[in-house]
């Protein structure tokens, strides 16, 4: 590779000249009987001769083999190589939480993809350029290589999405280390990489273990009330390959632990446990679910929030306040009422549910701004007139919402009372509102004036089948139809006992909680419902684009942001990676506290195989070759030696110390003693 080094062969002048100068001529001196000692001479002397050859030869082979070394020979490949005369390397080193399991080699499988890499740049060509994809595009040599490698850490997002064709040239060779996860790894990232000339995916091993997790936590019902309890579900699961017996479980709210169990699960099942929770306060509630399960730890801690429900605001349109006294009292609702003529538009649409009750005709405007109130979630109930007048303005606001058009009764006016059948007490709508025996009561008696096309979820039914309460999806609302209006001569439900536990429900069901309980660190944007003072600080002071902020102990981030009325649109930011708690801040107030946790596909730990990657390779990508991990990066060593040719300068610089230590034993041991022969001399 530097032939230019064979120049250094000159220095075994060095040798020769000391071999040279260590011969010193010998002296004659003239002995009247030395015949009896000639031949031990010649035999001293041819023996010395050899031992100087001898050493002269270790020191040539020596100083000829380190300067061989320097020029690093290499036996070349026995055909044509493509990463060999690629003008670059690309590493892409999978980096996400999923590489902390141990590996079948190292502490983790990080450290081992790590230490991979790192061989691979040294084990490459010296004049070759590499690429870290996951530190961004720019050309290195080998040694600043070496530094972006050691420079890496975990992180929640994939580097997989660098996989594209823009990520390097297609004459570059490409190294992917990665345990190859199924769930987050899709074989479709590599169709990008066609251009290539040659792709390397390293699997790394890892030693079989389970993996607790949170899959998800909710509540039983939404609207959570102070020191009321209510149930949080904790959906368990194991991400891991082998069974999780008796992992502890812990529920915090605040620093304080409000429950503790233990699970046994198999892997790829799941196992949910409901725990009874309150809130002390109004205050946003911060809790945690901690799981002691090693050695995968990144997912031990899932975090999530309480949400106390604000008041329940509901608006009344119509000829007289019917349901103040209804809800008025109760200081779970905020009640609000209009007359037909004169809606008040600007508290329609901030209620939650929106009552339309014996409105005569419904004119355009009302029609427009009940649309408004389900399309932002709100629930509207729909009480019909009897009068024939207005049936058409009826037709026109069920067409809005989306119920279809509705059959009116032909003698509406001469009314026909019917009795309501009882309620199934298996209906969601009616869950936990009878005791557990529900005892046989006199229903009310209503006279219907309109059925409708569209099938919705018959809430209460007449004995005789058809729906007095219906209740219907309407874009991201609900609607609810009464098929009798609430007038006397119609109905006796207003004075029944159910009409309460039913207007309850439906304004309670009305409340949408726009904050989650937890996001994700991966999830692209959050839609967050704001107060209204905010709102309005937003609309007075919209040319601040950055007003928004994500705060995390001294961690400040600024998403990007757009408001439009109350509602917010965050986009999250890359870099934004580390799960806990983040207040959400605007010009230094907080707005409200948000939690975010990893992504659950991360857990699932389940990874492809080198043969399971070949089969889904198949043969349409000739490219992209699947390695043997091997022990020690072996399975690599063995490709690059395929690749590139075997380097031989390791050889060369072996033996330049043998001959060295040759030199030195020969120059210890090679001394050979001679003993003097006995001579007898007559007197």
């Amino acid at each position: 590779m530097y032939p230019w080094f064979l120049a250094g062969l000159v220095a075994i002048v060095i040798p020769i000249i000391i071999h040279l100068l260590q011969l010193r001529r010998p002296q004659r001196l003239l002995f009247t009987n030395t015949a009896f000692i000639r031949e031990v001479e010649l035999v001293t002397v041819r023996h010395r001769k050899v031992q100087n050859l001898l050493v002269l030869l270790a020191r040539i082979l020596a100083i000829s083999a380190l300067v061989i070394a320097f020029c690093q020979p290499f036996i070349p490949p026995k055909f044509d190589s493509r990463i060999n005369s690629a003008a670059s390397v690309d590493v892409l080193i999978d980096n996400t939480f999923s590489m902390q399991r141990q590996s079948a080699v190292q502490a983790s499988m990080f450290e081992e993809a790590v230490s991979e890499a790192k061989r691979l740049g040294s084990s490459g060509l010296a004049s070759s350029k590499f690429k870290v994809l996951n530190k961004g595009n720019g050309l290195m040599t080998q040694a600043a290589y070496q530094d972006k490698v050691d420079e890496l850490r975990l992180s929640s997002r994939a580097p997989f999405t660098k996989l594209s064709a823009d990520n390097g040239s297609s004459d570059a060779s490409l190294f992917v280390f990665s345990d190859f996860q199924k769930s987050s790894f899709d074989i479709k990232m590599l169709d990008a990489l066609s251009g290539r000339s040659e792709v390397v995916l390293v699997p790394l091993a890892s030693r079989k273990s389970g993996n607790v997790y949170v899959d998800s936590v909710w509540l039983d019902d939404a609207f959570v009330r102070v020191r009321t309890n209510v149930g949080l579900h904790v959906r368990l699961k194991n991400g891991g390959s082998i069974v999780s017996s008796n992992c502890p479980v812990k529920v915090f709210l605040g620093s304080r632990q409000v429950a503790a169990f233990q699970v046994t699960i198999e892997p790829g099942q799941t196992a949910a446990s409901t725990v009874q929770v309150q809130v002390s306060d109004e205050q946003l509630a911060l809790g945690r679910v901690v799981t002691d399960d090693v050695p995968v730890t990144f997912d031990n801690t899932y975090y999530f929030t309480i949400q106390p429900a604000a008041a329940i605001r509901v608006l009344e349109i119509g000829p007289e306040p019917m349901a103040r006294q209804l809800y008025a009292n109760e200081p779970l609702f905020e009640y609000s009422y209009s007359k037909p003529q004169s809606v008040n538009y600007g508290v329609m649409q901030q209620a939650n549910l929106v009552l339309v009750r014996e409105v005569n005709e419904v004119d355009a405007g009302l029609r427009e701004g009940l649309k408004a109130v389900v399309k932002r979630g709100g629930s509207v109930v729909v009480v019909p007139s009897a009068l024939a007048s207005g049936r058409a303005s009826y037709q026109n606001l069920f067409r809005d919402l989306g119920l279809g058009t509705a059959q009116w009764e032909a003698n509406a006016q001469k009314p026909e009372l019917r009795e309501v059948a009882m309620p199934n007490a298996r209906e969601p709508f009616f869950r936990d509102v009878f005791g557990a025996q529900q005892r046989a009561v006199t229903m009310p008696r209503v006279a219907p004036v309109l059925r409708w096309s569209r099938t919705g979820t018959d809430i209460l039914r007449l004995r005789d089948g058809e729906s007095y309460l219906a209740n219907f999806a309407s874009s991201a609302g609900r609607v609810y139809v009464f098929s009798a209006p609430f007038s006397t001569e119609y109905s006796d439900f207003v004075s029944h006992a159910l009409f309460v536990p039913v207007m309850y429900r439906m304004a309670m069901l009305s409340y949408r909680n726009e904050q989650l309980p937890a996001y994700r660190l991966t999830q692209p944007t959050i839609n967050l419902q704001l107060p209204k003072a905010d709102a309005k600080a937003g609309a007075a002071g919209g040319s601040d684009e950055a007003s928004f902020r994500l705060v995390k102990d001294s961690l400040t981030l600024i998403p990007a942001q757009r408001v439009v009325g109350q509602e917010v649109r965050l986009d999250l930011p890359a870099d934004m990676e580390a799960p806990g708690f983040y207040q959400l801040q605007r010009r230094g107030k907080i707005v409200t506290t948000l939690a975010f946790n990893q992504d659950k596909k991360e857990s699932e730990l389940a990874a492809y195989s080198p043969d399971e990657l070949r089969q889904l390779l198949g043969a349409n990508h000739p490219n992209i070759k699947v390695l043997e991990p091997g022990e020690n990066g072996a399975g690599l060593a063995k490709f690059r030696a395929e690749q590139t040719g075997e380097p031989l300068w390791r050889y060369f610089l072996v033996f330049a110390l043998v001959c060295l230590l040759a030199e030195v034993l020969l120059i210890r041991f090679g001394n050979r003693r001679v003993v003097p022969a006995k001579v007898k001399v007559a007197a």
